[in-house]
């Protein structure tokens, strides 16, 4: 009977040790499980003229010469994003179609962006050269999107449409769709913008604010008369000035930690 409670108080403490050495486990996986390496950037593109919001098919607005125009299309791609600084970044798979007429596409996040400080945000404006001519393509660059005309001229990079009053074209129409992606008729542009104040990932969630400017594509460095200059559908020097002009339109207005 001796023996046998012996035996029982040998089992017992052998089994408390082992259950506290399994908490001690479990709580080590725990803390490596909440070690997180990487966070995220949640990008916020709002479209306006100048200061005012973009609206579709209503509004009226000025451009750099003082005549007025209304949009009633605005899409564009934001590609190959990068974030920059002390530490860089680059999103695999980065092809964005932005539509002012759905404003789910104007807001996406980057994931698993290691930690690090970054200071900054790089990205085109179009589509780069090598999928161009990389055959039939899904998500962004879905022909079905309407930004695409051929592989040989390959994808429009911006698509505006409207009108205004000094517009000689039918209907007083605005029609600019900029294409083009090699040699001196590219019209993809890169863009790299300072953000106000560097942001820390560690482990932590960004939203960035953005705003892109409709009204520079009008403007410097080329100011554009309706007038004259009403419809652009085809790669050429037309095409390249109204990309050198909207290369300007983005800027960062803030950035802050992003709470769910």
């Amino acid at each position: 009977m001796k023996f046998a409670y012996k035996l029982f108080s040998v089992i017992a403490a052998l089994a408390i040790t082992t259950v506290s050495s399994c908490k001690k486990e479990d709580n080590h996986n725990d803390d490596h499980d909440n070690n997180n390496t990487t966070g995220s950037v949640e990008l916020m593109i709002d479209n306006r003229v100048k200061t005012e919001d973009l609206v579709l098919d209503t509004k009226w607005y000025t451009n750099h010469l003082g005549d007025s125009f209304q949009i009633s299309k605005f899409n564009y791609y934001v590609t190959n994003i990068k974030l920059i600084g002390g530490s860089n970044y680059a999103e695999p798979e980065s092809y964005h179609l932005v539509e002012e007429s759905k404003s789910s596409s104007q807001v996406f996040t980057i994931k698993n962006i290691p930690n690090g400080t970054y200071t900054g945000i790089s990205f085109m404006i179009g589509v780069d050269s090598l999928r161009n001519v990389s055959g039939a393509q899904t998500g962004a660059l879905d022909a079905s999107n309407g930004m695409f005309w051929s592989w040989n001229s390959g994808y429009i990079q911006l698509k505006m449409e409207g009108k205004a009053p000094k517009s000689t074209a039918t209907d007083k129409m605005l029609k600019f769709h900029i294409g083009g992606f090699s040699g001196a008729n590219s019209t993809v542009k890169t863009v790299s913008l300072n953000f106000p104040q560097a942001i820390t990932i560690s482990g932590s969630s960004y939203h960035v604010h953005m705003e892109a400017n409709a009204a520079k594509m009008f403007g410097m460095p080329n100011a554009v008369d309706f007038s004259t200059t009403n419809t652009v559908h085809m790669p050429g020097a037309t095409a390249v000035k109204i990309a050198e002009n909207y290369a300007g339109m983005f800027s960062v207005k803030e950035v802050s930690v992003h709470t769910h």
